[in-house]
Protein backbone atom coordinates (compact mmCIF):
# COMPACT_ATOMS: atom_id res chain seq x y z
CA UNK A 1 0.00 0.00 0.00
CA UNK A 2 1.72 3.32 -1.08
CA UNK A 3 2.54 5.97 1.38
CA UNK A 4 -0.10 8.87 1.20
CA UNK A 5 0.85 12.33 -0.06
CA UNK A 6 -0.78 13.75 2.79
CA UNK A 7 -2.21 12.99 6.12
CA UNK A 8 -4.21 15.08 8.16
CA UNK A 9 -3.97 14.09 12.56
CA UNK A 10 -6.59 16.48 13.60
CA UNK A 11 -5.93 20.11 12.60
CA UNK A 12 -2.49 19.39 12.22
CA UNK A 13 -1.69 18.71 8.15
CA UNK A 14 1.29 16.21 7.43
CA UNK A 15 3.34 16.49 4.34
CA UNK A 16 6.64 14.58 2.42
CA UNK A 17 8.53 12.81 5.15
CA UNK A 18 6.18 13.92 7.95
CA UNK A 19 3.47 11.38 6.82
CA UNK A 20 3.69 8.77 9.50
CA UNK A 21 3.89 5.13 8.88
CA UNK A 22 0.91 4.50 11.50
CA UNK A 23 -2.78 5.89 12.46
CA UNK A 24 -3.18 7.45 15.66
CA UNK A 25 -5.44 4.69 16.89
CA UNK A 26 -2.65 2.28 16.01
CA UNK A 27 -0.15 3.63 17.74
CA UNK A 28 -2.64 3.89 21.16
CA UNK A 29 -3.52 0.24 21.00
CA UNK A 30 -0.19 -1.27 19.94
CA UNK A 31 1.38 -1.54 23.47
CA UNK A 32 4.96 -2.65 22.30
CA UNK A 33 7.81 -0.30 21.86
CA UNK A 34 9.39 2.68 24.26
CA UNK A 35 7.25 4.88 27.19
CA UNK A 36 9.03 8.09 25.50
CA UNK A 37 5.75 9.24 24.39
CA UNK A 38 4.44 9.68 27.92
CA UNK A 39 6.98 12.93 28.31
CA UNK A 40 6.37 14.71 24.37
CA UNK A 41 4.79 17.90 24.35
CA UNK A 42 1.26 16.89 23.09
CA UNK A 43 1.21 14.44 26.60
CA UNK A 44 2.41 17.46 28.83
CA UNK A 45 -0.67 19.46 27.55
CA UNK A 46 -2.66 16.33 29.66
CA UNK A 47 -0.68 17.09 32.53
CA UNK A 48 -1.24 20.89 32.09
CA UNK A 49 -5.15 20.33 32.03
CA UNK A 50 -5.17 18.70 34.77
CA UNK A 51 -3.46 21.03 37.24
CA UNK A 52 -6.00 23.50 36.44
CA UNK A 53 -8.91 21.29 36.87
CA UNK A 54 -7.83 20.13 40.10
CA UNK A 55 -6.90 23.60 40.76
CA UNK A 56 -10.25 24.76 39.83
CA UNK A 57 -12.02 21.70 41.77
CA UNK A 58 -10.23 22.07 45.15
CA UNK A 59 -10.48 26.29 45.31
CA UNK A 60 -14.17 26.59 43.66
CA UNK A 61 -15.46 26.92 46.81
CA UNK A 62 -13.03 28.78 48.72
CA UNK A 63 -15.17 31.94 49.07
CA UNK A 64 -13.27 35.10 50.05
CA UNK A 65 -9.17 34.97 49.61
CA UNK A 66 -6.31 36.86 49.39
CA UNK A 67 -3.13 35.64 48.38
CA UNK A 68 0.36 36.10 50.81
CA UNK A 69 3.52 36.19 49.40
CA UNK A 70 7.14 36.60 50.36
CA UNK A 71 10.41 35.09 50.72
CA UNK A 72 10.72 31.23 52.15
CA UNK A 73 13.90 32.33 53.49
CA UNK A 74 12.76 34.40 56.86
CA UNK A 75 13.02 32.51 59.65
CA UNK A 76 10.34 32.44 62.62
CA UNK A 77 12.79 34.38 64.52
CA UNK A 78 13.05 37.31 62.06
CA UNK A 79 10.46 40.14 62.60
CA UNK A 80 8.70 39.97 59.03
CA UNK A 81 7.84 36.66 59.64
CA UNK A 82 6.06 37.83 63.01
CA UNK A 83 4.54 40.50 60.44
CA UNK A 84 3.16 37.94 58.08
CA UNK A 85 1.59 35.92 61.33
CA UNK A 86 -0.34 38.99 61.99
CA UNK A 87 -1.19 39.51 58.42
CA UNK A 88 -2.47 35.39 58.01
CA UNK A 89 -4.70 36.48 61.48
CA UNK A 90 -6.15 39.76 59.90
CA UNK A 91 -7.39 38.67 57.29
CA UNK A 92 -8.97 35.34 58.28
CA UNK A 93 -10.61 37.59 60.90
CA UNK A 94 -11.92 39.94 58.08
CA UNK A 95 -13.53 36.54 57.22
CA UNK A 96 -10.26 36.00 54.11
CA UNK A 97 -9.13 32.76 53.63
CA UNK A 98 -5.23 32.99 53.51
CA UNK A 99 -3.77 31.46 50.05
CA UNK A 100 0.42 31.11 49.98
CA UNK A 101 2.72 29.61 47.83
CA UNK A 102 3.08 26.88 50.97
CA UNK A 103 6.46 26.80 51.67
CA UNK A 104 8.58 27.92 54.31
CA UNK A 105 9.63 31.58 55.73
CA UNK A 106 6.66 34.41 55.51
CA UNK A 107 4.58 31.63 53.67
CA UNK A 108 4.51 29.62 56.34
CA UNK A 109 4.03 32.42 58.96
CA UNK A 110 0.75 33.36 57.14
CA UNK A 111 -0.38 30.07 57.06
CA UNK A 112 -0.04 29.86 60.96
CA UNK A 113 -1.78 33.20 60.96
CA UNK A 114 -4.89 31.76 59.35
CA UNK A 115 -4.87 28.69 61.44
CA UNK A 116 -4.06 30.29 64.69
CA UNK A 117 -7.43 32.73 63.42
CA UNK A 118 -9.66 29.11 62.76
CA UNK A 119 -9.09 30.17 58.83
CA UNK A 120 -8.81 28.23 56.15
CA UNK A 121 -5.20 27.98 55.20
CA UNK A 122 -4.52 27.54 51.35
CA UNK A 123 -0.96 26.62 50.19
CA UNK A 124 -0.19 26.60 46.44
CA UNK A 125 3.12 24.13 46.72
CA UNK A 126 5.16 24.17 42.94
CA UNK A 127 8.07 21.45 42.50
CA UNK A 128 11.68 22.56 43.23
CA UNK A 129 14.52 20.74 43.55
CA UNK A 130 15.07 22.84 46.94
CA UNK A 131 12.35 22.77 48.75
CA UNK A 132 10.26 20.45 50.81
CA UNK A 133 6.97 20.33 50.43
CA UNK A 134 4.18 22.24 51.80
CA UNK A 135 4.35 23.88 55.58
CA UNK A 136 2.65 21.71 58.02
CA UNK A 137 0.47 24.96 58.73
CA UNK A 138 -1.80 24.50 55.39
CA UNK A 139 -4.96 22.70 55.63
CA UNK A 140 -6.03 22.47 51.98
CA UNK A 141 -2.88 22.54 49.91
CA UNK A 142 -2.10 21.85 46.11
CA UNK A 143 1.22 20.72 44.51
CA UNK A 144 1.88 21.89 41.17
CA UNK A 145 4.45 20.95 37.89
CA UNK A 146 4.10 23.93 36.21
CA UNK A 147 4.20 27.48 37.76
CA UNK A 148 1.88 29.14 35.12
CA UNK A 149 -0.50 26.85 36.23
CA UNK A 150 -0.33 27.99 40.10
CA UNK A 151 -0.42 31.66 39.49
CA UNK A 152 -3.70 31.21 37.42
CA UNK A 153 -5.01 30.18 40.98
CA UNK A 154 -2.96 32.97 42.64
CA UNK A 155 -4.99 35.91 40.61
CA UNK A 156 -7.95 33.40 40.16
CA UNK A 157 -9.22 32.64 43.69
CA UNK A 158 -7.81 36.06 45.41
CA UNK A 159 -9.29 39.32 45.66
CA UNK A 160 -6.23 40.59 46.29
CA UNK A 161 -2.43 40.32 47.18
CA UNK A 162 -0.42 41.18 50.35
CA UNK A 163 3.52 40.86 49.33
CA UNK A 164 5.75 41.33 52.16
CA UNK A 165 9.70 41.46 52.03
CA UNK A 166 11.00 38.72 49.69
CA UNK A 167 13.49 37.88 46.62
CA UNK A 168 13.21 36.75 42.92
CA UNK A 169 9.64 34.65 43.59
CA UNK A 170 7.93 37.94 45.30
CA UNK A 171 8.93 40.26 42.68
CA UNK A 172 8.04 37.84 39.92
CA UNK A 173 4.18 37.12 41.10
CA UNK A 174 4.19 41.13 42.23
CA UNK A 175 5.22 42.39 38.72
CA UNK A 176 2.86 40.10 37.17
CA UNK A 177 -0.11 41.20 39.10
CA UNK A 178 0.64 44.55 38.82
CA UNK A 179 1.08 44.14 35.06
CA UNK A 180 -2.67 42.19 34.84
CA UNK A 181 -3.93 45.49 36.44
CA UNK A 182 -2.38 47.92 34.76
CA UNK A 183 -3.68 45.59 31.23
CA UNK A 184 -6.85 45.55 32.84
CA UNK A 185 -6.71 41.54 32.60
CA UNK A 186 -7.98 41.86 36.10
CA UNK A 187 -10.20 44.73 37.90
CA UNK A 188 -10.76 46.08 41.18
CA UNK A 189 -7.47 43.72 42.08
CA UNK A 190 -5.83 45.78 45.23
CA UNK A 191 -1.94 45.31 45.67
CA UNK A 192 -0.76 46.05 49.27
CA UNK A 193 3.47 45.94 50.25
CA UNK A 194 4.08 45.50 53.65
CA UNK A 195 7.34 46.58 54.83
CA UNK A 196 8.05 50.37 54.02
CA UNK A 197 11.88 50.22 54.52
CA UNK A 198 12.01 47.44 52.41
CA UNK A 199 10.08 48.51 49.50
CA UNK A 200 10.61 52.43 49.58
CA UNK A 201 13.99 52.23 47.11
CA UNK A 202 12.19 50.17 44.66
CA UNK A 203 8.91 52.68 44.30
CA UNK A 204 11.93 55.24 44.50
CA UNK A 205 13.82 53.42 41.49
CA UNK A 206 10.29 53.27 39.95
CA UNK A 207 9.28 56.62 40.01
CA UNK A 208 13.34 58.08 39.57
CA UNK A 209 13.53 55.81 36.31
CA UNK A 210 10.69 54.51 34.63
CA UNK A 211 8.12 57.27 35.20
CA UNK A 212 10.79 59.87 34.09
CA UNK A 213 12.07 57.34 31.34
CA UNK A 214 7.94 57.12 29.79
CA UNK A 215 7.39 53.46 30.46
CA UNK A 216 4.99 53.90 32.98
CA UNK A 217 3.22 56.98 34.15
CA UNK A 218 2.40 58.39 37.80
CA UNK A 219 -0.80 56.88 37.48
CA UNK A 220 0.98 52.89 37.54
CA UNK A 221 2.92 53.95 40.80
CA UNK A 222 -0.94 53.98 42.48
CA UNK A 223 -1.86 50.55 41.55
CA UNK A 224 0.65 49.88 44.78
CA UNK A 225 -0.16 50.92 47.99
CA UNK A 226 2.27 50.56 51.22
CA UNK A 227 1.58 50.22 54.69
CA UNK A 228 3.63 48.28 57.95
CA UNK A 229 0.34 47.80 59.52
CA UNK A 230 -2.05 44.45 58.59
CA UNK A 231 -5.28 46.27 59.71
CA UNK A 232 -4.79 49.08 57.26
CA UNK A 233 -3.73 46.31 54.84
CA UNK A 234 -6.58 44.38 55.29
CA UNK A 235 -8.78 47.66 54.84
CA UNK A 236 -6.96 48.83 51.76
CA UNK A 237 -8.50 45.12 49.97
CA UNK A 238 -11.74 45.52 51.57
CA UNK A 239 -12.10 48.89 50.22
CA UNK A 240 -10.92 47.94 47.18
CA UNK A 241 -13.41 45.39 46.69
CA UNK A 242 -16.24 48.02 47.67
Amino acid sequence: MSQPKEYRKGPVTLRGRKVPTSTTDQRLLDNSGPSDWVHTDPWRVMRIQSEFVEGFGALSDLGPAVSVFGSARTGPDHPVYELSVAVGEALVEAGYAVITGGGPGTMEGANLGAVRSGGTSVGLGIELPFETGLNPHVNLGINFRYFFARKTMFVKYAQGFIVLPGGYGTLDELFEAVTLVQTGKVTNFPIVLMGAEFWAPLLDWLRSTLVTAGTISEADLGLLEITDDPDEAVRIIREARQ
